[in-house]
């Protein structure tokens, strides 16, 4: 491979951000006497995503046509393979029905700043019966119970399309500084690092043992120059890791743990979706996007409860990506654990015969955090001491319940 994959969709990412700092105060002043909608939280993470180049090729929000033959066929009515609807719905329309031009509220930042300015095409009302059927087909599922389903279904219906100039990153570069980084900057830093083979990660979590053991098990089988640790900074459920706290555990992994100049570690601003397979091929896309060659996809990527099967994320990739959508190739990942027979962590398939359960070190995340909560130190088999400091003391600091 003498070049970095290219990016989805074009030969060159084109992002809707607009870089330039005088067009973009034009654009603010043009938006104080602009129509407003302040917009749900994933439409301006899709937003933030479209102005980094993670959406390439998309420049703006899809209209319901388009969203309905994604949610069905994985492709817009142009052809376009992609895997999720990505749209700006609401509830009330009302503030801009005739508008040619309107201005998108930012809901995750104080004082709601204009995060970007859309060119209406169109306004399209979905009925309840293309709600749940797009939710059944990208979610699995129309229950309410579903965190996905609920933010997908409780924002509203009317499907507001068109292209838009993204203004700014929202709380991401500000909060983020260290870790947030374009799909640009990625490319830049991998072309930068000599790399050409390149393995991403995608966590929400901060990494134990396994999960290093797997990105250096999967760097080792695909002989990838670099991996790029590629951590979701945006909206999570309750009971979830800090950003900010999973950020410095990873470091600390890597710094410690990692051959030099091996990994980058950087962030996106995005809302989990919980999708599952769905969402594991719109990693893929995006993963692409910012130059990375393998995507590592693990049981329950990306899933939620008990709603997807373990490897449903890695066979839709098989049975449902048509060959030659995606230049990116998945590298398809059991399990990992401390194996105290073998003393190492390991694939749980490919675990020497005679393996049972009881020999890996195994923990839920529930037991994790009771025993960070009670200071008592994690199975060093589990996590590196160093790590398992940094987050005793981000459960330490925890009101106790």
């Amino acid at each position: 491979m003498d070049q970095l994959v290219k990016p989805h969709g074009s030969d060159t990412l084109n992002p809707p951000f607009i870089a330039d700092e005088a067009k973009r105060a034009e654009l603010l002043k043009e938006a104080e006497g602009l129509p407003k909608l302040l917009v749900c939280s994933q439409a301006a993470a899709n937003a933030v995503m479209m102005g980094c180049g993670y959406f390439n090729p998309l420049q703006g929000y899809m209209n319901l046509a388009d969203s309905l033959s994604v949610a069905e066929n994985m492709k817009t009515t142009s052809g376009l393979f992609w895997p999720v609807p990505i749209v700006n719905v609401t509830a009330d329309v009302s503030g801009i029905k005739d508008a040619k031009r309107i201005a998108l509220l930012d809901p995750n930042v104080a004082g709601n700043p204009v995060i970007a300015i859309q060119d209406v095409e169109s306004i399209d009302e979905a009925t309840d019966e293309q709600m749940n059927s797009m939710a059944e087909q990208v979610y699995g599922t129309t229950d309410m119970e579903h965190p996905g389903v609920k933010n997908f279904m409780g924002v509203g219906k009317f499907f507001v399309a068109g292209p838009i100039q993204v203004l700014n990153y929202s709380y991401f570069e500000k909060e983020f500084p260290e870790t947030f980084r374009t799909a640009m900057q990625i490319r830049e830093t991998i072309e930068k690092n000599g790399w050409k083979k390149v393995v991403a990660f995608q966590t929400r979590n901060p990494m134990h043992r396994a999960h290093e053991a797997l990105v250096k098990i999967a760097m080792e089988r695909v002989e990838a120059d670099g991996a790029v640790i590629h951590m979701l900074l945006g909206k999570l459920k309750k009971g979830d890791i800090p950003a900010d706290v999973r950020d410095a555990a990873i470091r600390k992994m890597v710094e410690l743990y990692f051959e030099p100049n091996t990994a980058e570690i950087t962030g996106y601003g995005f809302d989990m979706l919980y999708a599952g397979p769905r969402e594991a091929v719109l990693h893929a896309v995006f993963r692409q996007n910012m130059g990375a060659s393998h995507l590592i996809v693990g049981r329950d990527h990306a899933g939620v409860g008990d709603y997807y099967g373990p490897f449903d994320a890695q066979e839709i990739f098989e049975k449902d990506v048509p060959a030659g959508a995606l230049e990116l190739q998945i590298f398809a990942a059991d399990h990992t654990a401390y194996s105290k027979v073998v003393r190492e962590v390991i694939m749980m398939r490919e675990a020497p015969e005679g393996h049972k359960k009881e020999d890996f070190v195994f923990l839920s995340g529930t037991k994790v955090r009771a025993m960070l909560s009670a200071g008592e130190d994690l199975p060093p088999e589990f996590a590196r001491p160093e790590v398992a400091k940094i987050l005793m003391d981000y459960y330490q600091s925890l009101p106790k319940e």
